[in-house]
């Protein structure tokens, strides 16, 4: 799709098996700090909510207007990555990136909820940029047999930073002493807006350094020379030519389905741990205790995924995904029929199962794409808005059923996912993987 610098980049044949490790190193460190970023708002949700007073519903519009942004800026993704190229398109997705972190310095200012999710919301577009750029780009930067461990691999530092993301964001947004409702209601106006203020002040100093970082990291890959692979990086005369449309691709369409319900799942997970933890049939475990199990939801991806890219080379990409798919669901049941540890460590151990997931829906559905990587990867991007509207679903559910049960959605969105292992061998294509 993307015309990269010609100066700075050597174009590489589909498939070919000569070693990028170099590229490689540096593109994981994209997926660790998206991956970071992103899982800092399971600690942002229950600060939020504590801040502004909302409900479950209300405060969801974090996960909504973060993951909404995948829907509305993946296509013009593409589209920037067609005319800058995949490198310019990572340097320019981090830079907003920056800009987005740096937006959270005035809304813990004032403090706003609304500048907030304008803050995620910039953070978010320039995520997207990185994912669209950045997913295909692992996939067919080396043999075509191996895209779905290597993009395991890559998922699995993604995973190190949602693991150490929770550690990060407790210890310096959870760490202020949080006042009871019955305390907050002795206090006059005046004193109130102080509280608040003060608890929103604790986001500053975590997200100026991330802005920092990420700035840092942009120079890096903006002098970094990453080789332009060509089944990939294509003019978009040889594109027009085709005469296919990634319509016309079953395993595609059912992978994006597959997308929207497994990232609607796993964030909707992420996103009530907090609050899930901290009910009385849990054990009440205080909010910042709470937020450092998290990363054992998020750590259990971590190392899903680093045992997903081995066992991915040995046994059938779609077989590993029913299997895991159908062990998640299993567990939610257990947790929402149960209390206390079981109900905790069994929710928990969902993030093992989670590990490989997305890599692998993605490569079944961008496998045999070829000059359509790009435009197949901008369409399985639109499909992460599944993580703005599954969680909004279920913080209605929460408001109204209680949250214990309203894990059935995830169940539901693993279901869909199980039967899409299997489906997808009816699709008529070889997988990338295979």
């Amino acid at each position: 799709m993307g015309i990269a610098s010609p100066q700075s980049q050597k174009v590489t044949a589909p498939g070919s098996e000569q070693s990028h490790g170099g590229a490689m190193a540096m593109v994981t460190t994209l997926f660790f700090m998206w991956g970071f970023l992103t899982c800092l708002n399971d600690i942002l949700i229950p600060h939020l909510k504590e801040i502004f007073e909302l409900n479950y519903a209300q405060v969801m519009a974090v996960q909504f207007c973060f993951f909404s942004a995948y829907a509305v800026f993946s296509w013009p993704a593409g589209k920037v990555i067609e005319w800058i190229g995949y490198k310019r398109s990572m340097v320019a997705g981090l830079l907003t990136m920056a800009a987005g972190a740096l937006l959270f310095i005035p809304a813990a200012r004032i403090p706003s909820f609304p500048l907030f999710l304008t803050a995620l919301i910039v953070l978010a577009v320039g995520i997207v940029l990185l994912q669209v750029a950045a997913n295909p780009y692992v996939a067919v930067l080396g043999p075509a047999r191996t895209s779905s461990s290597r993009l395991n691999l890559t998922q699995a530092f993604n995973s190190l930073g949602t693991t150490l993301a929770p550690f990060f964001g407790s210890a310096l947004i959870l760490s202020t002493t949080l006042k009871s409702a019955a305390d907050k209601k002795l206090m006059t106006a005046a004193q109130l807006s102080d509280y608040r203020i003060e608890q929103a002040h604790s986001v500053i100093t975590p997200y100026f350094g991330l802005a920092i970082v990420l700035a840092l990291l942009a120079t890096t890959i903006a002098l970094f020379k990453l080789p332009k692979i060509a089944s990939v990086e294509g003019s978009l005369q040889e594109v027009s030519h085709l005469g296919d449309s990634v319509w016309r691709h079953r395993n595609l369409v059912l992978a994006a389905i597959g997308i929207f319900v497994y990232v609607g799942g796993e964030v909707s997970i992420g996103s009530f741990l907090i609050n899930y933890f901290h009910q009385d049939f849990m054990g009440g475990i205080a909010e910042q205790v709470a937020g450092r199990l998290v990363a054992f939801y998020w750590g259990g991806a971590m190392v899903g995924r680093f045992l997903g890219s081995y066992l991915l080379q040995r046994i059938s990409t779609r077989r590993l995904l029913t299997f895991n798919a159908g062990a998640a669901a299993v567990l939610v049941v257990i947790s929402m029929t149960t209390t206390g540890p079981i109900a905790m460590y069994s929710i928990l151990a969902v993030g093992f199962f989670n590990s490989i997931m997305f890599p692998s829906i993605f490569t079944l559905g961008i496998g045999g794409l070829g000059k359509l990587t790009g435009e197949g990867s901008a369409v399985l991007c639109i499909a992460i808005v599944g993580g703005a509207i599954i969680p909004e679903i279920q913080g209605v559910l929460a408001d109204n059923i209680g949250i214990h049960h309203a894990f059935i959605i995830p169940v539901l969105c693993y279901a869909y996912i199980a039967w899409f292992g299997g489906a997808a061998r009816e699709a008529g294509r070889e997988e990338a993987a295979a």
